[in-house]
């Protein structure tokens, strides 16, 4: 089912282009793994098992690190209204709702697939923000679900994962045990480190690059289902400037769940480092946001209902 946020063909073609770039990555690797290691039942099984966990466990696994929990109409009447509200306007099947009880204000979207989607936000964000900045983000994390990027998402970081776990594995394994090993088989662990760290390094900066255009292309849907892309704007302004506030020691949890949040977790705009951000300045999403109020001609709307 085609929801009613706004398509965007630009985004289509990018989940596209890194999902076949990834693909041929992901062949690279494992037959490389295979080679190294001489065992193609080692290496499926170990993929395998990360794929199921990565695909069908991620929302657990996002849930489990924000300490979320799924809460019920009753609990939070005001903000299932909001979502039952824009799933309508929308014409897509309404997600769990959850909240994290942490003070960082934020919200993400994460699962597999609109029928198996969660929108947790935090009890920060909740104290924080006005009802009409509440619906923007929320229109913001709907669209990432009808877009279907949370679910690529999720595929593409799959191999990143793996990548990175077989790195810190081969690496404790020679560190504590190798002095019981030949030459031969020190030199399939290093080789296998240096293929992993290659290929988490390319995943890595694909991924990077899909989730900065994500993230605004989620702006430009929301602001055009709600119809008020200035209260997104101030939502935005407002949530990354109180993250700003935050410690960093309070963050580094958080960091690691980057690419799914509203704002990045990080506490300072970018610089030098922004081609490995999860996310495009403040300064461009707003000014996105204020061509589209433009376009809208939604400044002039409180002069023709006064």
């Amino acid at each position: 089912m085609r929801s009613r946020f706004r398509s965007d063909r630009r985004l289509t073609v990018r989940m596209t282009v890194t999902m076949f770039l990834l693909g041929l990555l992901y062949v690279a690797f494992v037959a490389a793994l295979i080679v190294l290691l001489k065992s193609w039942v080692l290496v499926a099984v170990l993929v395998a098992v990360m794929f199921v966990a990565q695909f069908w466990f991620s929302d657990k696994i996002a849930m489990f690190a924000m300490r979320g929990h799924v809460v019920e109409r009753e609990q939070y009447p005001e903000l299932h209204a909001v979502v039952d509200r824009l799933c309508a306007i929308a014409d897509m099947p309404k997600p769990v709702i959850a909240v994290s009880e942490l003070d960082m204000p934020n919200a993400f979207a994460t699962g597999r697939n609109p029928d198996h989607a969660v929108v947790c936000v935090t009890t920060g964000l909740l104290r924080r923000l006005e009802p009409a900045e509440l619906e923007g983000v929320l229109a913001h994390e709907l669209s990432h679900v009808a877009h279907k990027d949370v679910a690529v998402i999720t595929i593409a970081s799959f191999l990143g994962v793996i990548a990175g776990l077989i790195v810190r594995f081969m690496f404790y394994s020679q560190l504590f045990g190798g002095g019981r090993r030949d030459q031969n088989t020190a030199a399939v662990f290093a080789a296998v480190i240096g293929v992993s760290a290659a290929v988490y390094a390319i995943s890595f900066l694909l991924i990077r690059a899909l989730s900065r255009y994500r993230e605004l292309a989620a702006d430009r849907a929301a602001a055009h289902l709600t119809g008020r892309p200035s209260a997104l704007a101030s939502a935005l302004t407002k949530v990354s400037g109180e993250i700003a506030r935050i410690p960093t020691k309070d963050l580094r949890t958080a960091q690691a769940f980057n690419a799914f949040y509203f704002t990045p977790a990080t506490g300072k705009e970018p610089g030098l480092e922004r081609i490995f951000s999860t996310h495009p300045p403040l300064e461009q999403r707003l000014t996105q946001l204020s061509r589209i109020s433009a376009e809208l001609g939604e400044a002039a709307a409180p002069e023709k209902t006064g």
